[in-house]
């Protein structure tokens, strides 16, 4: 299976690389593309060093199956289209195609079924969104969730190399470049740019994401987004209601028993999900389950991830993974 990684020397195209290191990936060739300013750098796959090419309209006319996108939202609403027309399968990790009607939103964990309908173009969805719905998932099969509230604390990884290089030159003093304002020893209610009902774009993605990957347009749900001076790993407090009863200590075991999740639920031994403890891992971490007394059939969750793992580049290729499995590509299976 030929296979292309677009966006190769960003934060979440390296991640693309390792993971597909670690795993037994049905692999036989694999491109590297970035922009022209990128291109030539030298990287390592597998114990192999590929060369980065430069991204052009010529780039997937070699028969490539599989490109999985992290170059943002315009190279992915260009180049996108042009793959699929190859026969390619683009598993986008941009926010260009995730609200498109005709584009599946994926997490494996949740709906894996959805990839069966593509056109050519899978959507990976928001990081923070990834681990909510992961988290989520077993509870709403089991008790029928009705109302969300998300807060998060999001790790500067989620903003890129830049975000990265903010924190560590903020620590050091130095003025910020990517955020609005400076990162160390702060928090940023900001993640995104602001909309006209007040709520941020992240918040917006939270929000209309959970509901398609879950398939509850009617699911209510709000959220505020917080950025934090953590280098790698997503946090967030979920409070959500449920339409059914539910008995606390079955809603652990569900947990317990959920692909992906990890449960970390012993705050009297001082044992919950922490950010240094989930970098570089693929789980979702779930911890500090407890009832919400404030509603009838409510809980409280800590969940915690990392958000270039399974909140990108892991999530992304368990989607490559379920496509090998069906005997894609599409078009040339088609054909």
């Amino acid at each position: 299976m030929k296979i292309a990684v677009v966006g190769a020397t960003g934060a979440i195209g390296r991640t693309f690389l390792k993971v597909l290191s670690e795993r037994n990936f049905p692999m036989d060739e694999l491109y590297l593309f970035a922009s022209a300013r990128s291109a030539r750098q030298e990287l390592e796959c597998r114990g192999k060093i590929y060369k980065v090419e430069e991204l052009d309209e010529h780039s997937f006319d070699r028969g490539v199956d599989i490109a999985l996108f992290s170059a943002g939202g315009e190279i992915s609403l260009k180049y996108a289209p042009i793959a699929a027309a190859e026969g390619c399968v683009v598993v986008d990790n941009s926010s260009a195609w995730r609200m498109k009607d005709d584009v599946p939103l994926v997490v494996p964990e949740v709906n894996p079924e959805d990839i069966k309908w593509h056109k050519g173009i899978i959507a990976n969805p928001n990081c923070s969104t990834i681990q909510a719905v992961a988290a989520l998932w077993p509870l709403h099969r089991a008790y029928g969730v009705k109302r969300i509230v998300y807060s998060t604390y999001q790790a500067v990884a989620g903003a890129g190399m830049s975000g990265v290089r903010d924190l560590e030159e903020g620590l050091k003093g130095g003025a910020p470049k990517k955020f609005p304002h400076p990162i160390a020893g702060n928090c940023l209610p900001q993640i995104d740019v602001f909309l006209e009902d007040g709520y941020t774009k992240e918040e917006e993605k939270m929000i209309n994401e959970t509901r398609k990957i879950m398939h509850a347009p009617e699911l209510k749900a709000t959220a505020t987004c917080v950025r934090v001076p953590v280098f790698y790993g997503h946090s967030e407090s979920i409070n959500a209601e449920f339409e059914k009863p539910y008995d606390l200590a079955e809603l652990r075991e569900l947990l317990r028993n959920s692909p992906g999740i990890v449960v970390q639920d012993d705050p009297g031994a001082g044992i919950y999900p922490m950010p240094v403890n989930a970098a570089g891992a693929d789980d979702v971490y779930v911890g500090r389950i407890r009832r919400d007394n404030s509603v009838e059939s409510g809980v409280n969750l800590w969940v915690v991830s990392d958000s270039t793992r399974k909140g990108a580049a892991y999530n992304a290729i368990q989607i490559a993974e379920l496509l090998s499995k069906n005997n894609l590509p599409w078009k040339r299976a088609i054909n």
